[in-house]
């Protein structure tokens, strides 16, 4: 554990069907150099699941206790183990998660549902835990005085609970009680077979409980050395964070799996702070719980298990399907709007770079929606004092090849004129020398919008809006922007995901050219806006775990040490960088124009993010 990440291991062991002796020597096997702080175990693990009336006899009790005691007196492992197995409490079968830390066995959980249909006959040996509890909170075990039954476990700010398989599938389900009562993680330790389909039903229920819960649900299962004289077993092990799918593994192996996963707890603190139902839900529910305490040591050092995603927002898997949830939601906004005012006509400046680009593609594809003329959309290049000619040629190519209506408007001696009317020396490349060429452009479109009867299609996108990268009452304004909810690193997907989806021959090879175009705002000499304000890549990143896992300025400067081959220091610069910008730029997205929102979090000061203008946070 370090920094709110807590590492977790779910073992499938190799077992014998009814030999405890030679299963826990399996689990000591799978717990030496395991380098988890909590091990997971399947359900009735030390015996079997598929024990049948084995279940009846003494002998198999015995040893499973004898088991039990070999791994207390001969403990590899420094962390907290869950394992299931088979206990007889006052004359009654349980089927019950035993948790243990070293020596001292820390808690015993009852499962509380038995299936007891088609392959499934529990009942016929256990019984359920909802009256045991009732009248049992301890146990003796092994010559310990240990709680039971409705039991939380907890170190810091980590608190789980536990389920038994079965119990996973009620319509209230002993986790989703747990969850409203401090649990944020819930582990199960199952014995689920495989049928055709069965899997996909499994992770969504895992997936669903996840949310409910607003938690993280670890769901360990029994593998295939499980009896196959009725069914299979597969070892399909499940981790799910707030309906997110964490990892997953289903191998139908025959030897001791571990998984290893990394579980974000601070992310989901924060989730919990900003979910109002589960705030409403807490108190309403409210139960009694044993509280056991368990130890959870902080590391000084800390491996994730997979690379941290670099790109968070860019879609990873079905491509093409994400595409076109993001292009629906840009293209029917504009479609939507515009069918509400009445008109036919827009007014866009497109300069050539990605953001202009894409607001155009999302334009035409509107008017495709709905039934308009293309002509409709009023294009123009506008150059200026610091245009390239790479730029200003792919906008009149891009422009020409869609078939919307296009003109050059050339704001050179525009601005000089209104330079000289400010007293500036015109050459000075000052920041009015900058904002005055994207003032003017404004200025312009505004009023060929008057002109037009239409409206002026914004293009900024949420990196910009996000660092303030934008001129006030320039390029920040306009009357409907279709990329204020996606950032620039999606900007580059959705424009390489038109060309390769949607367009054709010569625009397909115009838009891979904008894609390779150096990013910037053209408004001095040799300007690049990564060398100002540092890569998009690390900027989103940055943005990403602050709106979505609500990451503080120390935790993000861990995580990039973690993702990124950039030195202390110029993580240090990145993120003091992006957060004395973010809350110094807010009055720019208080006065931002309308538009939609596409991925979890935004910055809409009407909607997602609300903070004063004249916040000052350091």
């Amino acid at each position: 554990m370090k920094n709110g990440f807590l590492k977790v291991s779910l073992v499938s062991p190799k077992l014998t069907v009814g030999n405890p002796k030679f299963n826990i020597e399996e689990m000591k096997t799978a717990l030496m150099d395991n380098h988890s702080s909590i091990a997971v175990f399947p359900e009735l693990g030390i015996t079997g699941y598929s024990c049948g009336d084995l279940f009846f006899q003494k002998s198999i009790f015995d040893d499973s206790l004898d088991a039990l005691e070999s791994l207390l007196k001969d403990n590899p492992y420094q962390g907290v183990i869950i394992l299931g197995m088979p206990l007889i409490i006052e004359e009654m079968v349980l089927n019950t998660a035993v948790v243990i830390q070293k020596e001292k066995i820390l808690g015993v959980v009852p499962k509380f549902y038995l299936p007891n249909t088609k392959e499934y006959y529990e009942k016929r040996w256990f019984k359920s835990g909802f009256d045991v509890v009732e009248h049992i909170q301890t146990v003796e075990l092994l010559n310990q005085k240990v709680p039971f039954g409705n039991l939380l476990f907890q170190d810091k700010n980590i608190k789980f609970g536990i389920e038994i398989c079965e119990d996973m599938w009620a319509t209230i389900t002993p986790g989703n009680l747990l969850s409203v009562n401090g649990a944020n993680i819930i582990f199960n330790i199952s014995a689920s077979n495989e049928t055709v389909g069965k899997d996909t039903i499994r992770r969504n229920a895992v997936l669903e409980h996840s949310r409910k819960n607003c938690g993280i649900y670890v769901y360990c299962s029994a593998g295939a050395s499980e009896s196959s004289s009725e069914t299979v077993f597969s070892g399909h092990n499940i981790v799910g964070n707030n309906a997110r799918l964490v990892k997953e593994t289903n191998l139908f192996s025959l030897k001791t799996e571990i998984m290893y996963v990394d579980l974000d707890i601070s992310r989901l603190e924060y989730e919990r702070r900003s979910n109002s139902s589960f705030r409403d839900s807490i108190l309403k529910y409210r139960l009694s719980y044993q509280n056991v305490p368990i130890t959870i040591e902080e590391e000084v050092e800390y491996e994730f298990e997979t690379v941290l995603d670099q790109y968070p927002y860019v879609p990873k898997k079905k491509i093409k399907s994400s595409f076109n949830k993001i292009r629906s939601i840009q293209e029917f906004g504009l479609a939507k709007r515009l069918d509400h005012i009445g008109i036919k006509d827009i007014v866009i400046g497109v300069s050539g770079g990605l953001d202009s680009s894409l607001a155009l593609l999302v334009a035409c594809q509107a008017f495709d929606h709905l039934g308009l003329d293309r002509s409709g959309i009023h294009a123009y290049t506008m150059p200026g004092l610091h245009t390239s000619d790479r730029t200003k040629n792919n906008a009149n190519q891009l422009m020409e090849r869609l078939g919307v209506s296009y003109d050059e408007i050339d704001i050179k001696q525009h601005v000089l004129d209104h330079l000289k009317l400010l007293k500036h020396d015109q050459k000075t490349q000052d920041t009015t020398y900058e904002n005055t060429q994207a003032r003017a452009r404004t200025m312009v479109l505004m009023n060929l919008a008057n002109k037009l009867n239409g409206i002026v299609l914004g293009t900024g996108d949420l990196s910009e809006i996000a660092l303030g990268w934008s001129t006030y009452n320039g390029d920040q304004m306009s009357m409907y922007n279709v990329n204020g909810g996606i950032p620039k690193t999606v900007v580059k997907f959705m424009i390489k995901s038109y060309a390769d989806y949607v367009f054709e021959g010569d625009v397909r090879e115009i838009l891979y050219d904008i894609i390779d175009t150096p990013i910037t705002p053209e408004l001095a000499d040799k300007q690049s806006t990564e060398d100002i304000i540092g890569k998009y890549e690390v900027n989103d990143f940055i943005l990403y775990r602050f709106l979505n896992c609500g990451d503080d300025e120390e935790r993000i400067k861990f995580l990039l040490s973690h993702s990124f081959d950039l030195d202390k220091a110029s993580i240090d610069h990145y993120v003091d960088q992006f957060f004395q910008r973010f809350y110094s730029q807010q009055f720019k997205r208080t006065a931002s124009p309308d538009s939609p929102k596409v991925f979890d979090s935004a910055l809409s000061p009407r909607s997602d993010y609300r903070i004063p203008s004249d916040i000052k946070r350091q």
